[in-house]
């Protein structure tokens, strides 16, 4: 005859269980964010329709979207994993939701990857959504989709470390107004609307460095201008990857 053991039997659930299922509650935080949707979908479709059609700025020859398309793919990685991450995390500290979590068997580490993944998810919708509206535009990708992925996952990483460590180490109100001013500051002069030619000689080489620079004239390189995954490109949004996440695992603060 079969005993039915009924003993509890306490314990973790094993991490990957636990990040997924914070990705899952951080996916449906991020949609039912309106001023979040904002940021990540309506604004970036606007510039991308607005400067395409505009003459505001004179990008070259070509179809101005050919040029306009990258750039606005790149402002939604930065607008998602930086600005918006860093906002709605600054605030889930402030109202305990971190603390919470931090009482938890989820790590920092575990936290950060369920973050990025969240991230990524909105970032396949939001890919989908201005593409679609790009090609509607006129625009044809020169180049492989698959030689500009590696650089939106870098990207991705470079921003959600930045936004992760304003977060953890700010005061709600500081990350509020640092992300939207660092923003609007890389959105001028990172080559996302205007090229980088129009900027001084003397900057150009700093502003190069900069991660959005480097997402928009990759992501540029690759889908107009037909290249290979542009290795200085990469090489920058890793360095700003790796060094960022490294900090914000060492420094985050769940309260």
């Amino acid at each position: 005859m079969t005993t039915l053991d009924l003993t509890p039997a306490p314990g973790a659930a094993p991490l990957p269980r636990m990040v997924l299922a914070q990705t899952g509650a951080e996916i449906r935080a991020m949609l039912r964010n309106g001023e979040q949707l904002l940021l990540t979908m309506i604004i970036p479709v606007l510039l991308l329709v607005g400067f395409s059609a505009a003459p505001l700025v004179d990008v070259g020859g070509g179809p101005r979207v050919n040029f306009i398309a990258p750039g606005v793919l790149a402002l939604a990685v930065m607008s998602t994993a930086f600005t918006g991450q860093a906002i709605a995390t600054g605030f889930e500290r402030r109202y305990g939701v971190l603390k919470r979590l931090g009482a938890t068997p989820l790590s920092r580490t575990g936290l950060m990857l369920a973050k990025t993944l969240a991230v990524v998810a909105v970032e396949v919708i939001q890919v989908a959504v201005i593409s679609g509206v790009a090609l509607a535009l006129g625009w044809r990708p020169a180049g492989s989709p698959l030689a500009a992925l590696p650089l939106i996952l870098l990207g991705t990483a470079a921003f959600s470390g930045l936004g992760l460590l304003m977060a953890g180490t700010l005061r709600a109100e500081a990350t509020l107004a640092g992300a939207n001013l660092v923003y609007l500051v890389l959105l001028g002069c990172g080559g996302v609307i205007f090229p980088m030619s129009k900027f001084p000689d003397s900057v150009q080489p700093v502003l190069e460095l900069l991660p959005i620079s480097a997402l928009t004239g990759g992501l540029r390189s690759v889908l107009t201008e037909g290249a290979g995954l542009p290795v200085a490109a990469a090489a920058i949004l890793a360095g700003w990857a790796a060094v960022s996440l490294l900090i914000t695992s060492r420094t985050f603060r769940w309260e």
